[in-house]
């Protein structure tokens, strides 16, 4: 089920990557034009901001990487017309294998999906996924991602994994960068004892999710505590954190 190295070298370079949300609040302030960053654009904001963006941002990146390094990849999602939409990338290998990448859930490194491989298993398995065991299941039209947690709880979700073509992701991309929902959100992965764990910011609260369960982090008052702890965690520039945490904090009303 683990990808191949063609697949791995290119997504190891995401590694150190979070995704948030707080980016595009930033953005939609900085320019009247369109939303959605070129990735051009994107590497720019993380030279100089260390800053990388949402699930739009991450896939058409990782697809950019992809193209570059050789490997044939391209978007698939759920939701994709709506305020709900997720959307990661599919790459194959050479032997037409396919692996699931989504960044912008974190997860840990790639997984293979294709049922008719002698390599695929129903199996649940860790490894996969930050603080949860993940299994692949075949559903119509794409595949059912089942989230074990440590604490027994299983969540769901489904991909559609028939390609999605590119206007229609651009096209949902502006949308979704157009839209601020008044909760930020920042996910990203650290290492936590022998494992990589997740660490989340949602509505002004964070904890860190690891196999030996979800341990919530103290609370904090002000923007500037939050920006420690933010920075502490992402090396997200300072000044770039205090201005989008200002953002929220006024959509928080």
């Amino acid at each position: 089920m683990l990808p191949t190295p063609d697949i791995l070298s290119t997504w190891k370079k995401f590694d150190d990557f979070p995704m948030d949300t707080l980016t595009k609040a930033w953005y939609y302030h900085q320019t009247d034009g369109k939303k959605q960053r070129s990735v051009e654009l994107m590497r720019e904001h993380r030279s100089k901001l260390g800053v990388t963006g949402n699930c739009f941002d991450l896939a058409i990146w990782l697809l950019d990487e992809f193209k570059k390094d050789g490997v044939d990849a391209y978007p698939v999602g759920h939701d994709i017309d709506n305020d709900g939409a997720h959307v990661a990338v599919v790459a194959v290998n050479e032997k037409g294998n396919r692996f699931l990448c989504d960044l912008g859930d974190q997860w840990l490194t790639p997984i293979l999906i294709d049922s008719k491989s002698e390599d695929f298993s129903e199996e649940v398995l860790s490894g996969f996924f930050p603080g949860a065991k993940v299994q692949i299941k075949t559903v119509e039209q794409g595949i059912e991602v089942l989230y074990h947690r440590p604490n027994g709880k299983v969540s769901r979700q489904t991909y559609n994994l028939d390609p999605i073509p590119f206007d229609v992701l651009m096209a949902a991309a502006e949308r979704s960068q157009n839209n601020i929902y008044r909760k930020p959100l920042l996910e990203c992965r650290l290492p936590y004892k022998n494992e990589i764990a997740h660490w989340e910011f949602y509505n002004w609260e964070s904890f860190l999710s690891t196999t030996e369960g979800l341990f919530p982090d103290s609370p904090l008052d002000t923007i500037d505590e939050w920006v420690d702890r933010i920075f502490q965690k992402t090396g997200y520039d300072r000044q770039f954190l205090h201005d989008a945490l200002k953002i929220y904090e006024k959509l928080r009303g």
